[in-house]
């Protein structure tokens, strides 16, 4: 791309005032979700649970009916678990019935944030249709400030924090877009591209202006951009792994006879979420996907130093670390496809992953010196 000379201050000005309008909006969306989550039905569950004890009643039912003789009922069930009828076998006097005991409803989705609540819902619906405007804002943002210096818009912290966030948002809309359930995730999205938005304004932001000749490559369309994709991605499996560990612990505390979720928090907010089994392999999948990507950007990186400082690798901090968090990722994918890692111990070990990526953005930018740091803060 061909680089301006100058900077253009109206284009800069306006990408500013695009950015903040997103937040403005964004904050209202986070709103419409909080009061979909606050106020959606808690009917959906009832339901349930009421059709299922119809069922259940049902089958027991026949079962006197067509067999006259008695049927004794063996319970297996899980470690600490409730039990639950399963499979209903008939057979004569002495015959044994056996039924699969589990945590519940550990592997049925639940109705979503708003329930069955139709206000709850249109809440939903306002919060969507707030993320989509915000997102267009938030676009138009990120090409002003790319056009006001004739550049790719992701040339320091700032501007990279914008395209992330944006890459977050995006990624949600189009799963929306593709009719994936997914609008449980429009809260924590919310939240967390406020938060990103907040740091880049607040503590990271830079005003535009040209880069530096080392940043002067396509390389930076290439490596720059892949690295946005798989933080957006690597952010969506965090969100996921953290809702596991938390309905993982709910499940565990209804088998445990108790009234609440963890921390105190509504049993009705988790048991409107998807099942803690959706959650893991949403992980998994997520963080598998990836992977190769990441590798791919530190390949890029790579090639682009050599091509701008005439060495592939010098162990400078972001490259350190960037490689830290290629080997936490690698160890995770490799417990669970050889060691059978699954739930908490494999969900740990994605957190710890996560966590050597997000110290590899802030912690390494801010708080490291190194080759990285000419992009500025």
């Amino acid at each position: 791309m061909h680089l301006a000379s100058g900077v253009d201050p109206q284009l800069a000005d306006l990408s500013n005032k695009l950015i903040y309008s997103a937040m403005a909006v964004y904050t209202i969306a986070m709103f419409a979700h909080m009061f979909e989550w606050t106020f959606g039905s808690k009917g959906a569950v009832a339901v349930r649970s009421k059709e299922q004890s119809g069922n259940l009643a049902e089958t027991v039912a026949a079962a006197e009916t067509k067999a006259a003789k008695k049927v004794t009922v063996t319970v297996a069930g899980a470690k600490g678990g409730t039990t639950t009828l399963t499979r209903t076998v008939l057979a004569g006097e002495g015959a044994t019935v056996v039924t699969g005991g589990g945590r519940g409803d550990e592997d049925v989705d639940g109705p979503g944030a708003a329930g069955t609540s139709e206000k709850a819902d249109l809440a939903g619906r306002i919060a969507i249709s707030l993320t989509v405007l915000a997102l267009l804002l938030h676009g138009g943002g990120i090409v002003a400030r790319g056009l006001s210096v004739s550049r790719w818009p992701w040339g320091n912290m700032y501007e990279f924090s914008c395209a992330f966030a944006f890459a977050m948002t995006a990624a949600y809309v189009a799963l929306l877009a593709a009719r994936k359930n997914v609008r449980w995730l429009g809260l924590p999205v919310t939240v967390a591209v406020l938060l990103t938005l907040g740091i880049a304004t607040q503590v990271l932001y830079t005003d535009s202006e040209q880069l530096v000749p080392a940043l002067h490559s396509y390389w930076l369309a290439i490596h720059v951009s892949t690295a946005i994709f798989c933080g957006g991605a690597f952010y969506a499996a965090f969100i996921a792994t953290l809702l596991y560990l938390g309905k993982d612990s709910f499940d565990r505390r209804m088998a445990a006879g108790l009234t609440t979720g963890p921390l105190g928090t509504s049993p009705s907010i988790w048991r409107r979420l998807p099942a803690a089994s959706t959650f893991d392999k949403l992980s998994y999948r997520i963080n598998a996907l990836v992977f190769p990507l990441w590798t791919f950007t530190i390949i890029a990186g790579a090639i682009w130093a050599e091509a701008a400082w005439g060495k592939y690798w010098e162990w400078d901090p972001k490259e350190t670390w960037s490689f830290i968090t290629w080997a936490a990722y690698a160890a995770y994918l490799h417990a669970r496809a050889t060691a059978g890692w699954k739930g908490r111990k494999a969900a740990y070990l994605a957190l710890a992953a996560f966590a050597c990526w997000l110290f590899n953005y802030y912690g390494v930018n801010i708080f490291v010196t190194g080759k990285h740091s000419y992009a500025g803060i």
